[in-house]
């Protein structure tokens, strides 16, 4: 056998013992053993360096060092889960789902929802390519070193892969490892850490390598995405991804019906203690992937997957202060000051109070022992009020009536549960709040630039705006504190470069409330540039779908205001993108304005996607369910037959794909 065949040989030796171990957990040889084989293979690498291997066993030690983490755009986007708490919130989605699909039969693959940091791998011809954390769901750090250190993300798969495609999951730290690692920082004197899932997120972001590889994290995957994968549901895409060496948790049911959704939830509820890694709930998806494709989402989630979530953890402590903060757009927000207290695996000194009627309705006082919850295990909120261990001089909360910040009366309109400060151009936190939202990494993404920094150029009386950021220079800045010249010349290359960020998301950035991500893109899609939108009457913007009043008054309100017209016109002056670029121009028409279209089924020409784009591009609105407002049902293959029903008997017209395709051609 030739050294290259030797070498060969021991690599495919290593990958079956190691996913043996690491992802089948049945080892086939002792861990003595399997380190002299890795021993071997490392002296064999080191003699012939020509035959090197980027997916070789002796990579996963580590040791490189990675300085900064390049931020990668996801090919697709990693979704966040709508939430439920109740069987009630399940029927309730099931029934919405059911009258989309025109379907009564769906099937829900149920999987629990394990709680540690999400990760996406990218996988080509076999290869771990890329691995990405989830970021803000459209793009993360690339820390694909990092991950190359756990021994369950398979660097080369076994089977009969796709060409490229994604995968997604948690890396997790299960709880007998965490127990571990922290027995050793308390053994050398360290603080331990709190709980496994910030320690195994911290973990991704280490600069060195072997640090990372030492640690025992675990890498469980659920989700694959990209084209040409052939598989039909949620259950197939767990055997395959089993198939290729994957870890996927065999904890998992093919359901029929939200009952027996409950049945698996209330089973896991009481036996989650069992396991060996931190779950918070059940995540229950709709099997069919045409039926996903059918669903579509929100602007946040998918319309096909729901969290049950477990009933959070709660404890008691004592509200020393109620403290009051105030947003960018002026809304006070009270905060509870608590002793704290351990929940959920995390300390918890302050809890947000919503507003005045959340106070009023448990009637929380200062020096009040209060019940804490995580909702949905994430932020800490007050659910209740210990009266029994109330003091006797305890007296009501009053709620403030001016501004904290800058001592302005606060306004409460009919029917908002907030107050404002109306001071918008002159209250501190407002100003440099709105200039935090512009540089966001939604907006315009400015490198080098975080909210610290914006504090300090605000006080030092550089900038009151977000247009000043584009005339500020390097001398300005280097006096400033913790400013070095690198740091001065990639805030300042850093504003040059957001000129190229595309006009729906500056008209995001501006900060126009109730403007969020998804309405900024229908404004830009229905106005094409910001003078038509600054010329619109709240009339004209309400006609656009999903507009309401509202947001209307609000867009038309801040274009009124002279500050935001000088602002937007400097900022115009210095090259930032106020419309839609040539090639998001293309293939724009009115053909099918005022309509809307329910597209259903499986298609031949063009995927589900294109359609529902051709619609948009050609000025349509693609609707969800059928109604008496659907103009067009367009009817592909495996339709549900209950959707067609309901099209015949309001008289909606039902086209074909080619029908169509001819109407906006």
């Amino acid at each position: 056998m030739s050294k290259k065949e030797q070498i060969e040989a021991l690599r495919q030796e290593l990958r079956e013992h190691n996913y043996n171990y690491y992802v089948l957990d049945s080892p086939t040889i002792s861990d003595y053993d399997f380190d002299m084989k890795l021993k071997e293979l490392q002296n064999l690498e080191a003699k012939f360096p020509e035959f090197y291997d980027a997916t070789s066993p002796t990579l996963r030690v580590g040791g490189e060092i990675t300085k900064n983490f390049d931020t990668v755009v996801h090919n697709n986007r990693m979704y966040s889960l709508d939430n439920s708490y109740s069987k009630e919130d399940l029927e309730d989605w099931e029934k919405r789902i059911q009258r989309i699909l025109g379907d009564d039969q769906v099937e829900f693959t149920c999987e629990l929802k394990y709680d540690g940091a999400s990760i996406s791998l990218t996988y080509e011809n076999g290869h771990l390519a890329r691995a990405v954390t989830r970021g803000d769901g459209f793009q993360g750090d690339d820390v694909t070193t990092n991950v190359k250190t756990i021994k369950s993300v398979p660097l080369k798969l076994k089977g009969n892969y796709p060409e490229k495609f994604d995968i997604r999951g948690e890396i997790v730290l299960p709880f007998e490892g965490f127990a571990q690692m922290n027995a050793e920082r308390i053994e050398n004197g360290e603080e331990p850490y709190m709980n496994p899932r910030n320690t195994a997120s911290g973990s991704l972001k280490l600069q060195d390598s072997s640090v990372v590889a030492s640690r025992p994290l675990d890498c469980l995957l659920y989700g694959i995405v990209g084209e040409g994968t052939d598989i039909n549901s949620q259950w197939e895409m767990l055997e395959k991804a089993r198939e290729w060496g994957f870890k996927v948790p065999s904890v998992a049911k093919l359901c029929k019906s939200t009952a027996e959704v409950m049945d698996f939830v209330n089973q896991w509820d009481s036996q989650r203690h069992s396991l060996p890694y931190e779950t918070d709930g059940v995540v229950v998806k709709v099997n069919s992937l045409q039926q996903q494709e059918e669903l579509g989402y929100t602007a946040k989630a998918p319309r096909w997957a729901m969290a049950y979530k477990f009933k959070a953890e709660q404890v008691s402590t004592v509200l020393h202060e109620i403290t009051y903060q105030v947003g960018r757009t002026g809304s006070i927000t009270p905060v509870a000051n608590l002793e704290p207290v351990l929940l959920a695996g995390t300390t918890v000194k302050r809890a947000s109070l919503h507003n005045a009627d959340q106070i009023a309705k448990f009637d929380i006082r200062e020096r009040d022992t209060v019940f804490v919850e995580k909702g949905g295990e994430i932020i800490p909120k007050i659910v209740g009020v210990d009266f029994t261990k109330r003091p006797q001089d305890s007296e009501p909360t009053r709620y403030i009536e001016n501004c904290p910040e800058c001592g302005t009366p606060l306004l409460r309109t009919e029917g908002d549960a907030k107050h404002y400060c109306t001071n918008y151009y002159g209250c501190p936190p407002q100003i440099t709040g709105r200039i935090q939202h512009y540089i966001s990494r939604k907006g315009m993404d400015i490198e080098g630039l975080g909210g610290e920094t914006v504090e300090l150029l605000y006080k030092e009386g550089l900038i009151t705006n977000y247009a000043d950021l584009y005339e500020l220079t390097k001398e300005q800045i280097l006096p400033l504190e913790r400013m070095a010249e690198k740091s001065a010349e990639n805030l300042v290359n850093g504003v040059k470069a957001s000129v190229q960020i595309p006009f729906e998301r500056v008209l995001f950035a501006l900060g126009i409330r109730f403007v969020g991500e998804t309405v900024a893109k229908k404004l830009a899609k229905a106005y094409k540039n910001i003078d038509a939108l600054m010329a619109a009457s709240a009339e004209e913007l309400m006609a656009i779908n999903e507009i309401g009043e509202r947001i209307a008054h609000s867009v038309v309100e801040f274009f009124a205001n002279e500050s935001n017209l000088e602002i937007v016109s400097r900022l115009k002056s210095y090259g930032v993108q106020f419309s839609l670029s040539e090639e998001q121009l293309q293939n724009q028409t009115d053909k099918l304005k005022g309509l809307t279209v329910v597209v259903s089924g499986v298609f031949e020409t063009v995927s589900r996607t294109e359609l529902k784009k051709l619609i948009e591009d050609n000025g349509g609105k693609v609707g969800s369910s059928i109604s008496s407002k659907t103009s067009y049902l367009v009817a592909g293959d495996k339709m549900g037959p209950s959707k067609r029903t309901k099209a015949e008997s309001l008289s909606v017209p039902i086209i074909t794909e080619k029908e169509f395709l001819e109407m906006v051609q």
